[in-house]
């Protein structure tokens, strides 16, 4: 057969490939194709742009008088805010244990003041601010109207340079039964503005990590819807007001409780 009889070579596109009815189902880097011995171009673009949102959601202060006008605009009071001793994001990114210690809680109002407050909410930028301004309004509305009906909440804190346990210290001073924290969840290369829920029962300073209910992965529309991640978190309340504790011994009970929980397939943490 001579050459001009010889078909046309076909064009193959490197990414029409078997992975891709895969790859649309999920956030996670599979079947990214080869181009010799390295990965296509665009992958490696793709990675670096996922990297660097992750470095910025973690370096990027807080706004919080944007944060603060979002959550006054829920119906809770206007909220108090606070933060740790860490002095800047750099300080709080090396010393974790500055963002557990609060630097000043006078702002706070005083337990008297705050007589009759079932349960405290504080939102904490965390290790990504990004996310708290993104979805903390929002997921804060979507929790006062599940606990409302129910029980009294204290009005809202805005914490900085925060991790979880400097909530322990507000919700102490507050006087309140039980303590729910919204606070950014460590950006990872698939999402960088994920928010995570933390419950604490009695809270005070020197709770441990197994002494709180934790639902993660907060960040509709590809994670945890607000309804969604309400419903659990007033399950985990009254729960946890009906135990006298948090943490290991508390199971999400909101499927039990007729409450609309989270679609098949979600995984609160």
């Amino acid at each position: 057969m001579s050459s001009a009889d010889s078909p046309e070579p076909t064009a193959i596109d490197p990414y029409d490939d078997t992975w891709a009815a895969l790859r649309s189902t999920t956030q996670a880097r599979i079947g990214l194709g080869r181009a010799g011995d390295a990965l296509p171009t665009r992958r490696v673009l793709e990675f670096q742009a996922a990297h660097a949102a992750a470095r910025d959601a973690v370096h990027e202060p807080l706004d919080v008088d944007t944060l603060a006008a979002a959550v006054a605009a829920v119906g809770l009071g206007d909220p108090a805010v606070v933060t740790s001793l860490a002095t800047s994001r750099g300080e709080y990114l090396r010393r974790p244990d500055l963002g557990r210690r609060p630097a000043d809680l006078s702002g706070l109002p005083a337990v008297g003041e705050g007589e009759g407050a079932d349960v405290g909410i504080v939102l904490a930028d965390g290790l990504s601010p990004r996310a708290l301004v993104d979805h903390g309004a929002q997921l804060l509305g979507a929790i006062a109207d599940a606990l409302r009906p129910t029980y009294a909440l204290a009005a809202p804190v805005i914490a900085t340079q925060a991790r979880v346990a400097l909530a322990d210290h507000v919700g102490a001073a507050l006087g309140v039964g039980t303590l729910v924290v919204l606070i950014g969840e460590r950006p990872g290369l698939s999402v960088a503005d994920s928010l995570g829920v933390y419950l604490t029962h009695a809270p005070r300073p020197g709770r441990a990590d197994s002494e709180r209910n934790c639902v993660s992965n907060v960040h509709p529309p590809d994670g945890l819807g607000y309804e969604q991640a309400a419903a659990v978190v007033a399950g985990l309340v009254r729960g946890a007001r009906e135990l006298g504790a948090s943490g290991v011994r508390l199971k999400d009970a909101s499927r039990s409780l007729g409450l609309p929980g989270p679609e098949p397939g979600a995984q609160p943490g």
